[in-house]
């Protein structure tokens, strides 16, 4: 008997930008991160990442986004949750170097959930 993978759910607000290359990799993996983007940051609430794409993503680049997607739960255990502010503000830190195996242990699609222009 095989049992289905556990997943936990991730959030990541987004610009334009960003989201051309993740639907350029078949909604499949995040890009590299910039050389001054050392860590990549999903949350883990779907608030936090609404305020960000909408308040900081939308007067940056013109557009936010958010994207919703799921990670290996088994894999995840390696990054200690950080809080960012609020007891809402939670975010996982994956070092740049660890992107592509991060990449490699998310289960389906990332999803577009909000659009703000």
């Amino acid at each position: 008997m095989t049992g289905r993978q556990a997943t936990t759910t991730l959030w990541r607000p987004t610009g334009p930008e960003e989201l051309a290359l993740v639907e350029a990799s078949g909604r499949r993996a995040w890009p590299p991160r910039l050389p001054e983007q050392p860590i990549f940051y999903p949350v883990l609430d779907e608030e936090y990442a609404v305020m960000i794409a909408r308040d900081w993503n939308v007067k940056h680049s013109g557009a936010g986004f958010v994207t919703r997607f799921e990670v290996d739960t088994e894999f995840l255990r390696r990054y200690p949750v950080r809080q960012a502010g609020g007891r809402t503000i939670l975010e996982l830190w994956v070092p740049a170097e660890e992107l592509d195996e991060f990449n490699a242990h998310i289960v389906g699609e990332i999803r577009v959930t909000h659009t703000f222009r």
